[in-house]
């Protein structure tokens, strides 16, 4: 089992920033990947960003040059830093551990205002 905490969201108005952090403890050792998911109200989860230990990073093409991840294999964290935050980044986002099972944090709630 792998339990992922996740820390930062919240509300910024258009163009601010906002850092996300997802500590995670357990079974680290079964985890390949880390990422960040989120849902826009009406819409499915999406892929944001990933930190692969075999892919390297990737981003959703939305979020290129605006979100940085970084992955701390010494701390066992993934940090999202978002920047030039639009009205469309609001949701709600979700750490993600990938390997032999998936595993996801309770997500927390960003919300950007025009």
């Amino acid at each position: 089992q792998v339990q992922l905490v996740e820390s930062g969201g919240g509300l910024v108005q258009a163009g601010g920033s906002l850092r996300l952090s997802c500590a995670a403890s357990g079974s680290i050792a079964s985890i390949n990947d880390m990422a960040w998911y989120r849902q826009r109200p009406g819409q499915q989860r999406e892929l944001v960003a990933i930190a692969s230990i075999s892919d390297g990073i990737n981003y959703a093409d939305s979020v290129k040059g605006r979100f940085t991840i970084s992955r701390d294999n010494a701390k066992n964290t993934v940090s999202l830093q978002m920047s030039s935050l639009k009205p469309e980044d609001t949701g709600v986002y979700y750490c993600a551990a990938l390997g032999y099972q998936n595993y996801w944090g309770q997500g927390t709630q960003v919300t950007v205002s025009s």
